[in-house]
């Protein structure tokens, strides 16, 4: 299954050729849509200067070697060298029709790879933050376009579990009782469990002085300290599932992959590449200077492995991980999707371990850099305090938000619908506002706007696929795209099914270069065409039996596109809005 451009282009890259000779055999044939075509080849304009001749000229060169006698009813050259192509509605509607009766709506099945994905990391007995949002939601958006690409996943949600910290926490928890009331806030509130145990750290010496020990059995491996360790794990876990419902990822207990896992591998990965001469000693700690990576004032930037003190760092731990993602993961793509700001430590880290033979030439490793949510004000969403918004009260809030507005407009339906679809509308929101924009761009998060049902907003692709399906509702049919042939003659009709062909281009190209933006821009000029369609074509009281069929086949066709497009970023379609 192909779009009509995957069909074209090959055949106008070949005139090309014909007509220039065998050095333009891969030229770039610069398709682009076109309001007066279905569309538009540019490449007589890009080629001209090169080749020494007028576009125009070039352009009627390129089609007396063209051959779309099956494909296009005209083939014409206009302005200084266009080249406006207008499909055959007989072509058309046979590739709708493959499309149809293609379960997977043309999206292809890609030979297989391995792709371990790092994404979300959120913190042991700490809240999870506005700052853990965009990761979460980009990551899953990639795990579920990949996996539907047929390639084997692998969520790494490489959570923040070791350190000095944890000897603080351990501590506490001793204090108030493992079982206690106190010690289950860690499930609902973890920065209250937290605070509570700064608290005491900063006022009550002794404790301090516990805390401190506590961090050398944790580091040590002492059992007590281990289980009491993994007890606060447990609980965290609790409260990292009750967020990961509420916006409806697929992260789950057995994809954590946190800092701990790679303990045992952090002394030997020193040793390595100090073997190697690729980590030096620089002042008492051991550190890894690379070409090319020089700070402000033209000294090397240090990716540190071993502290002074003997402890280790992030340098050694993502070492670590890179080095058992290739050869225990067998990776073959490894995408880390983390902030922007971690750009330099990233790049440094992949380079580190290329030289260390860690990082063969064949991985692929990709920074799908995230940036971030804004308030009004354009700086990081906080609270009035200057602290992280809190990611379960962002969710919430959208929640609500929604329940206010279908209370105003659907007041008849019943209460555990209504509920229901404000957690599907709001959630939604949410995750189509972050992955309609780049992920590597910041946005403000504004929920009125998010909201709303006319713009590019997931409401609005949302009640696209809602319409549709009241549209089966009122006839109590079920949809089925096979149910009749799709015959294609209203204009309206034909930039339906041309955006339809599109869907499975659009998803191979978000699961090569990682921008689910363009899947989102996809939907939202779906729904657009959807709706001038259903203005412009009637259905139900279409002129004959044959068109009414056919346009109920085409419904069916754009419903199941939409929805699976949503499921892919991660959304539901409720069933009516």
């Amino acid at each position: 299954m192909v779009a009509p451009v995957d069909v074209i282009a090959p055949k106008v890259t070949a005139a090309i050729a014909d007509a220039l000779g065998d050095e333009y055999r891969d030229v770039d044939p610069v398709l682009r849509p076109s309001q007066f075509a279905d569309v538009q080849v540019n490449a007589a304009l890009a080629l001209a200067k090169k080749v020494g001749a007028k576009p125009r000229d070039l352009a009627q060169q390129i089609v007396s070697h063209l051959d779309l006698t099956a494909e296009c009813s005209a083939v014409e050259v206009s302005g200084p060298g266009f080249l406006n192509l207008t499909f055959r509605e007989e072509w058309l509607s046979t590739l709708v029709a493959d499309l149809a009766a293609d379960p997977r709506l043309g999206v292809p099945v890609e030979e297989r790879q391995n792709i371990p994905i790092d994404y979300s990391a959120p913190n042991v007995a700490k809240e999870m933050h506005v700052g853990h949002l965009r990761t979460t939601i980009v990551g899953d958006c990639l795990a579920r376009t990949l996996e539907h690409l047929g390639h084997h996943v692998i969520r790494q949600n490489h959570v923040g579990d070791w350190g000095t910290p944890f000897g603080m926490l351990v501590e506490h928890l001793l204090a108030v009782g493992e079982d206690s009331a106190e010690a289950h806030v860690v499930e609902t509130d973890p920065n209250a469990f937290y605070q509570a145990a700064r608290a005491s750290f900063d006022s009550d010496p002794d404790f301090a002085t516990r805390s401190r020990a506590r961090v050398v059995k944790l580091q040590a491996g002492d059992p007590e300290t281990l289980r009491l360790w993994n007890r606060l794990y447990d609980l965290s876990k609790s409260y990292f599932n009750k967020v990961y419902a509420k916006l409806g990822v697929t992260l789950t207990d057995e994809d954590l992959a946190g800092e701990s896992t790679y303990n045992d591998m952090l002394p030997g990965i020193c040793a390595d590449l100090e073997d190697k001469g690729i980590a030096t000693m620089d002042d008492g700690a051991l550190v890894v200077f690379l070409p090319g990576f020089t700070g402000r004032d033209d000294r090397p930037v240090p990716l540190f492995i071993r502290k002074s003190d003997g402890g280790y760092g992030y340098g050694t731990t993502d070492m670590a991980t890179v080095k058992h993602r290739v050869e225990d993961l067998e990776a073959d793509r490894i995408l880390y999707v983390i902030g922007v700001t971690q750009s330099l430590h990233l790049a440094m880290v992949y380079e580190a371990a290329r030289r260390a033979g860690y990082l063969p030439e064949r991985v692929e490793v990709e920074h799908v850099k995230i940036g971030s949510v804004l308030g009004d004000d354009r700086k990081i969403l906080k609270t009035r305090s200057g602290a992280p918004l809190r990611l379960m009260y962002l969710l919430d809030e959208a929640v609500d938000h929604a329940r206010t507005y279908v209370d105003e407009a659907r007041p008849e339906l019943p209460e555990d619908v209504r509920a229901d679809l404000a957690r599907q509308v709001g959630i939604g929101a949410v995750k189509y506002a972050d992955l309609s924009v780049a992920h590597d761009s910041d946005y403000v998060f504004d929920l009125d706007r998010m909201l709303a049902l006319t713009g590019n907003t997931g409401p609005y692709l949302q009640y696209a696929a809602a319409r549709i399906r009241s549209i089966f509702r009122g006839i109590d049919a079920a949809p089925d795209p096979t149910a009749a042939p799709i015959t294609l003659t209203e204009p309206a009709e034909r930039d339906l099914a041309t955006r339809l062909l599109e869907f499975g281009r659009v998803v191979a190209q978000v699961g090569a270069i990682y921008e689910p933006h363009r899947l989102c821009s996809y939907l939202f000029e779906l729904a657009q065409s959807f709706s001038g369609f259903y203005e412009q074509c009637p259905v139900l009281k279409a002129e004959s039996e044959e068109v009414r069929a056919s346009r109920l086949a085409l419904c069916a066709l754009a419903l199941q596109v939409m929805v699976t497009g949503l499921d892919l970023l991660g959304m539901e379609a409720p069933e009516q809005m």
